[in-house]
């Protein structure tokens, strides 16, 4: 490991890596990359999950092209040194924020989407002008096979390396010094990945998780709201960070809320025999889902395969906030149906637990929107909508307090690994006195209306 960090580090200090055209280079080569291999990689999280191509190419590729090609189209600007405002105390003079590259890297990507999150931060990582050290997730060990051939076959491993493995691999990775961590993966990774980069005092983003609630209010059109709510939450077998993690319902429509979420549901669209639905990534996390199922609770679903490890979309009622289905993130397909009396109840309930990631909101009204955002701190989300605040370039992706700390996607993704260096510069041609001796009233007058004192 510290050989192939060595080899990475003096790739860096050379220079080579800060230039746009070799920045610009790496990443359409990444582009062809991706292409040849797509059918590899299709077919290696098929072989990881069961999952079908549409949905892999919906949900991971387009996500990892559209990246791609915006930071291939937007790395001149985003690289740019920007002027700003220089203050009256130094003037004469210009001042100037200046982007550069933090130098090696490790990302530590998460099984749940095996391409699109290891390969969406490196490609931010390589538009800064990095290097990157990839450790997949070993749970996809398919997919982490396949993006190790492909990176092995098109990149110099000065550049980009994948290590593969499991944990003892990836404590001996975090035993070294990078200039960035990115991870994710759950809240108790995360502390042990923090911790690590903590003694080299190494910049951590950590892209985490928790549980996400989603809002439903008298005034919501019902039809759509289950419409998209079974597709966010069952998409992948509901092996998203960002899903909903249960449904806050105003009482007065609980009823007819789950009617519809029903009908919804028994259409098939994610059913054990629809190819379209994924498989639990494990045995391991298979038994820990049913665990969190308590019969009496189950309104809907329940049914499994555990030689295929299918779990059909389950939703459960009657939950109390104490059962273990809401004590940690479920990343699964069930859905817990909570009622809450006002949307006050509905915000004191989601603000007394930790700050989630994702918080969705089914409202037609103003008010209520407004109150719920200036109220509730969480990552991101979206009003009468699931989880496409994701496919915004412009919306940073990130949690906060336990659900995160950082942001990646689009420029926030440059930003993330680049270092903002602030410059001012001075001519010599005039010295104003007034910080030098003698000190005089008329200078210390001069001084306050600079500084409003």
């Amino acid at each position: 490991m510290k050989a192939l960090i060595e080899q990475q580090r003096q790739l860096f200090n050379s220079n080579a890596t800060k230039s746009l055209e070799f920045r610009s280079e790496q990443l359409k080569k990444l582009r062809v990359a991706i292409r040849n291999n797509e059918r590899e990689l299709l077919d290696a999280v098929f072989k990881d999950f069961q999952k079908a191509s549409y949905n892999t190419l919906l949900t991971e590729l387009s996500g990892v092209y559209h990246e791609l090609d915006l930071a291939i189209r937007k790395l001149g600007k985003w690289s740019k040194s920007k002027r700003v405002a220089t203050h009256l105390a130094n003037i004469p003079g210009a001042s100037y924020v200046i982007p550069e590259p933090l130098g090696v890297c490790l990302i530590i990507g998460a099984w749940n989407y095996p391409v699109n999150l290891s390969l969406v931060p490196m490609i931010a990582a390589i538009a800064a002008g990095n290097t990157v050290i990839l450790k997949p997730s070993e749970l996809a060990s398919h997919t982490s096979a396949a993006l190790s051939e492909m990176i092995r076959k098109n990149f110099d491993p000065s550049l980009i390396t994948v290590v593969e493995g499991g944990v003892k691999e990836t404590t001996e990775l975090l035993e070294q010094s990078f200039d960035k961590i990115f991870f994710t993966g759950s809240v108790s990774v995360g502390k042990i990945v923090y911790q690590a980069a903590a003694k080299n005092l190494t910049p951590v983003t950590l892209e985490l998780g928790g549980k996400s609630p989603l809002i439903i209010v008298p005034d919501a059109n019902l039809k759509i709201v289950v419409k998209r709510l079974v597709w966010g939450k069952f998409v992948n077998a509901g092996q998203t960070c960002v899903a909903p993690d249960y449904v806050l319902v105003h009482k007065s429509i609980e009823k007819e809320f789950l009617e519809i979420l029903k009908r919804e549901i028994e259409l098939g669209q994610f059913s054990l025999e629809n190819k379209n639905y994924a498989q639990i990534i494990s045995e391991r996390h298979f038994d820990r889902l049913l665990e969190l199922i308590d019969p009496k609770a189950v309104f809907f679903g329940g049914q499994h395969d555990r030689v295929k490890r299918l779990l059909a979309p389950t939703v459960l009622t009657n939950v109390s906030p104490d059962d273990k289905v809401m004590s940690d993130e479920i990343f699964g397909p069930i859905l817990p149906v909570l009622t809450y009396d006002d949307i006050d109840s509905a915000i004191a309930f989601v603000k007394s637990r930790p700050k989630p990631l994702a918080l969705y909101l089914f409202t037609e009204s103003s008010d209520v929107r407004e109150k719920i955002f200036k109220e509730v701190s969480f990552g991101g989300g979206a009003v009468n909508d699931v989880l496409v605040h994701l496919a915004n370039d412009e919306l940073p992706f990130g949690g906060v307090g336990n659900s995160g700390t950082g942001s990646y996607h689009g420029e926030a993704g440059f930003r993330t690994f680049s270092h903002y260096k602030s410059i001012i510069r001075r001519p010599t041609w005039f010295e104003p006195p007034l910080r030098y001796y003698p000190y005089t009233d008329w200078k210390l007058s001069v001084i306050r209306r600079i500084f409003g004192m």
